[in-house]
């Protein structure tokens, strides 16, 4: 599996990574129906080529390049990204859920805004 969301992006949703996108692998984009329902952004694994521009992109470093790159308090958002599918109701709820669940399960390092989450990940 490519690159993983994580959660900087949750309530973000900052598009940037989108805009460079090559192959518009990233969902939902704003222009998407599902875009104001989403809590975040998801790389769709079989659409990214790998290609890596939207990592400078992202302004609260929330993306990462490999499963194993992904901390292990943010493993579970990479089914998440695995499973969302723009468009399929079932797997955008599955993927949802998860995330969810991550808020839930996190809420102390939730509570940081998201443009510090990535740095206040050290301290929890």
């Amino acid at each position: 599996m490519p690159f993983i969301i994580t959660d900087p992006c949750i309530e973000t949703k900052d598009t940037a990574c989108v805009d460079v996108c090559p192959v518009d692998c990233i969902h939902p984009r704003k222009d998407e129906p599902e875009f104001e329902q989403a809590t975040m952004l998801y790389i769709h694994p079989e659409e990214c080529i790998d290609c890596g521009a939207c990592v400078p992109a992202c302004p609260v470093a929330a993306i990462y390049e490999s499963i194993d790159a992904t901390p292990s308090h943010q493993k579970d958002l990479i089914e998440a990204n695995a499973i969302y599918r723009n468009g399929d109701a079932d797997t955008m709820a599955q993927a949802e859920a998860i995330v969810q669940a991550h808020v839930a399960a996190h809420a102390d390092i939730m509570a940081v805004p998201a443009a510090e989450r990535q740095a206040a990940h050290a301290r929890f």
